[in-house]
C-alpha cells in the first residue's frame, strides 16, 4: 500500500512538472505593452486544431497580438483600469466569437469580457481609455490608449 502511494505521488509530481514546461513561449506575463506576433496564452491550455489553444487569458500587455483559439474554446479579457482612467467595455468585431458571461467587475475602471469560439473565423477585440486622468481645474491631455487583439478561430 505504501509503495503504491509513493508511486502515485511521483507520477503526480512528474505530470505537474511536464505541464509547467508546456505552453512556454511569449505569454501575457512578459510585461511588455505591445508588439506583434502570435501569443501563446498564459493560462494552462490543451492544444487543439492546428496548434490552437482551448483557452486564452488576455490582459493589457497583450495589445497588438494575435491569438489562435480552437472552436469550442474560450477567451477571457481582463483590463485593469482606475476610476480616473477607465477602460471602455471590450468590443468585438468579425466572425467566430460569441460573447458569454465574464463575471462581475468589482473595481471602477476595469473592463472584463469573455467570448466563446463558436465557428472558424477572425475577430478583433478592442477597448480604449484616456491616457491621463481628468483633474478639475487642471490642464489635461486628450490622448487615448488603445487596446486590441486579433483572435483567429480554427
Amino acid at each position: 500500500m505504501r509503495r503504491t502511494t509513493h508511486r502515485t505521488a511521483l507520477a503526480l509530481a512528474a505530470l505537474t512538472l511536464a505541464a509547467a514546461g508546456c505552453g512556454g513561449g511569449s505569454g501575457t506575463g512578459s510585461g511588455k505593452g505591445g508588439g506583434g506576433g502570435t501569443v501563446s496564452p498564459s493560462s494552462p491550455t490543451t492544444t487543439a486544431a492546428a496548434g490552437c489553444a482551448d483557452t486564452a487569458q488576455l490582459d493589457a500587455a497583450d495589445s497588438g497580438r494575435t491569438v489562435c483559439l480552437a472552436v469550442g474554446g474560450t477567451v477571457r479579457v481582463s483590463l485593469d483600469g482606475t476610476a480616473g482612467r477607465p477602460w471602455k467595455p471590450v468590443a468585438v468585431s468579425g466572425t467566430g466569437l460569441r460573447a458569454t458571461n465574464s463575471g462581475f467587475v468589482l473595481r471602477p475602471g476595469d473592463a472584463s469580457a469573455a467570448f466563446e469560439a463558436v465557428s472558424a473565423g477572425r475577430s478583433r477585440l478592442s477597448s480604449q481609455r484616456p491616457l491621463c486622468a481628468a483633474q478639475t481645474g487642471r490642464i489635461s491631455c486628450k490622448g487615448i490608449q488603445e487596446w486590441w487583439v486579433t483572435v483567429v478561430v480554427r
